[in-house]
């Protein structure tokens, strides 16, 4: 195939790059292959036990770092997220270990200041990471500028990565070309790059572009390409094994239990496949077999993060809108929380309209987070005379530019809007976004106070104030570990994961903790699901009939004993679902006055009032994180705050008081 004008035509490529070396894999269990299904659950005790053994089999690196662990670890996990790579440091001695760094935005979903970049890049090194795949969500290599340095002192690989995105069902048109991709990776190599990667979040690239880009790029660049490729569509498979004609030198793998779908293509095949070849792994599939049955067997402590509901283990749907698996879950759970799930189809036709007014951004985290949850706003907040209406921080400062510079200039009455009495100034910026933030640290020191014991503790709390606080509470004794963030044993998981099919079945899910009443000794209690209503009910076993003891509307849900049953799976996984584990029970809101609700379920991350305080219509009363994203909830009336229920990291549902206005 050659390329004219970014779009394919028929005949053979010219001057054919060919390569007769082995190609080198980059294995992601560890990290991405659970961040796209299992919505980054997957804990280290479970990736311990092989990890001597994924040591011995040859890979290029062991991908175990970053992207969302991060965030999930301290949130969900209880667990120390700088552990992660210092434990298996112990146990892998020979291959390099990688971490996904989004430039300027390190972890988090913003750009943090350069002292909190420079140290958090000398203490990833110093903990572990080899190999520091370097990203912008927006492909501004601005925000390479200052991670890139720490990288290269350090003296570990720097791999630049390039969000691959299309405007068109194939690569070609205005903006993502071949020309796009390969000045780019041309910019990368001048930057010190060791490596370049393409990065295919969605799973977006044909085999026959891939074919294409690869050997445009061998033919460009001297240093080593390599290709990322999620699964969602369906083609990562075909494409990685064009790419490996065309000579890309590195691909990403996972073993088998924890491909495909949102994940990546499996690894043994792709060994198969390529045996006997010149590209040959040399992998042993003895070893990769034994491997991957150990992942198989502590898979039921995930399995109910699985999205079981359609049949379909690829979404072609992507190849249209482009949504990655983890933002499609997003929209689904924020849509479901919100009782809207029956306007998706509206979100996926206002989504495209919204990525383009916003500077066709590739849709990688955090601008798909940005451009996902704007959508779902729009949808349900905006009228018939006006659009936007509820725009969320990360909007406003991706207009001002503090995300970099969109492939595309953003519409500029979305801009206005997004502007009008920002913060920061009406005016965007031309500089590099880290130029106009002033330095972090030292505030972060000071917030975590005697909570953290080094400078690892304060990074934490640097890169997310509300719930690193609150881990270092958990991490130090200072507060109990909420049981949902305890770890299951596999007897645990398996056990709750026969109670949630059964639930989901309609059937009758005894719960054995529950003595019968002394009155009626011989009526045992179940918990019924019937279509979305959660029922209690006591049955007599010689056959009387059901007693209903208690009712509440709900959907669906797993029951583990001997707890009371918990909080309902998501249906398809996520990165990581924005809301705290446990929701806060508020003060009683005082009676009277105008109440403000919470538009949507999530966590409140600072109010900007007290109770007592004048406000005026209009002026923002707290900042409601929801899916990652910060939303002002303003004052619908003028008045004085008479009652706040809440507190800074409570968890709200749909509905909550969270100020009355008097």
């Amino acid at each position: 195939m050659t390329e004219k004008h970014g779009k394919l035509t028929a005949g053979l490529v010219e001057e054919e790059v060919k390569v007769a070396d082995p190609v080198k894999i980059q294995d992601l269990t560890f990290r991405d292959a659970h961040q796209s299904i299992f919505a980054t659950r997957g804990r280290t005790e479970d990736m311990i036990p092989i990890a001597e053994e994924m040591d011995e089999v040859g890979f290029w690196a062991l991908g175990v770092w970053g992207g969302a662990t991060f965030d999930t670890m301290h949130r969900f996990l209880g667990e120390d997220p700088w552990e992660r790579p210092r434990t298996l440091k112990k146990y892998v001695k020979n291959t390099p270990l990688q971490m996904l760094l989004r430039g300027q935005n390190l972890v988090g979903y913003r750009n943090y200041a350069d002292d909190v970049a420079e140290i958090f890049v000398e203490r990833a090194a110093e903990n572990g990471i080899d190999v520091f795949r370097v990203f912008d969500a927006v492909n501004d290599l601005r925000n390479f500028e200052t991670v890139v340095p720490i990288i290269k002192k350090m003296g570990m690989h720097f791999q630049g990565a390039i969000c691959y995105s299309l405007t068109e069902p194939r690569m070609g048109g205005d903006v993502y070309n071949t020309d796009y991709y390969v000045k780019k990776a041309k910019e990368l190599e001048d930057m010190g790059a060791d490596t370049v990667c393409i990065k295919d979040m969605a799973g977006l690239i044909s085999p026959y572009d891939a074919y294409m880009l690869i050997n445009a790029l061998k033919k460009e660049i001297k240093v080593p390409i390599h290709l990322h490729s999620h699964f969602t569509s369906g083609q990562s498979c075909m494409a990685l094994l064009k790419a490996i004609e065309a000579g890309v030198d590195i691909v990403d793998t996972v073993l088998s239990p924890w491909g495909y779908r949102t994940s990546h293509p499996a690894l043994e095949p792709l060994v198969m496949t390529l045996k006997g070849t010149s590209r040959d792994t040399g992998f042993d599939i003895n070893k990769l077999a034994e491997l991957s049955e150990h992942m198989e067997k502590v898979s039921p402590k995930y399995r109910h993060l699985l999205d079981d509901t359609k049949l379909s283990v690829i979404d072609i749907n992507v190849l249209l809108h482009q949504t990655p698996g983890g933002m499609l879950s997003n929209l689904v759970n924020q849509l479901r929380d919100m009782d809207a799930l029956d306007r998706i189809d509206e979100v996926f036709a206002e989504l495209p309209r919204v990525r383009k007014e916003l500077g066709q951004v590739p849709l990688v985290t955090p601008t798909s987070q940005i451009v996902g949850i704007q959508t779902v706003n729009n949808v349900l907040f905006d009228t018939e005379d006006e659009r936007y209406k509820m725009i969320t921080a990360q909007v406003k400062d991706l207009c001002y530019g503090l995300y970099g510079e969109t492939p595309v200039p953003i519409d500029p009455e979305v801009r206005k809007k997004a502007l009008k009495g920002y913060e920061r100034g009406e005016k965007p910026i031309k500089t590099r976004p880290a130029d106009v933030l002033e330095p972090e640290l030292d505030k972060a020191k000071a917030m975590a106070g005697d909570l953290a014991k080094d400078i690892d503790d304060q990074l934490i709390v640097a890169l997310y104030p509300t719930t690193g606080v609150r881990f270092l509470k958990w991490k130090y004794g200072l507060e109990e570990v909420p049981d949902e963030v305890k770890p299951k044993t596999l007897e645990q998981a398996k056990e709750e994961n026969r109670l949630i099919a059964l639930a989901k079945a309609g059937k009758l899910v005894e719960k054995v903790e529950k003595p019968a009443p002394e009155k009626s000794p011989g009526l045992r209690a179940f918990n019924v699901f019937v279509d979305g209503e959660y029922f209690e009910v006591e049955v007599d076993e010689v056959g009387g009939a059901p007693v209903v003891t208690a009712v509440t509307p709900m959907m669906p849900q797993p029951v583990a004993a001997p707890a009371p049953p918990p909080a309902a799976p998501a249906a398809a996984p996520a990165p990581a679902p924005e809301a705290a584990p446990a929701a806060a029970a508020p003060r009683p809101a005082v009676e009277g006055g105008t109440p403000i609700e919470a538009p949507m379920p999530g966590m409140v991350i600072r109010y900007e009032v007290k109770e007592g305080d004048s406000v005026n219509e209009g002026d923002v009363v707290l900042i409601l994180e929801a899916m990652k994203m910060e939303n002002s909830i303003a004052a619908p009336t003028s008045g004085t705050v008479l009652s706040i229920p809440f507190k800074n990291g409570d968890s709200v549902q749909k509905g909550d008081t969270l100020a009355v206005i008097g």
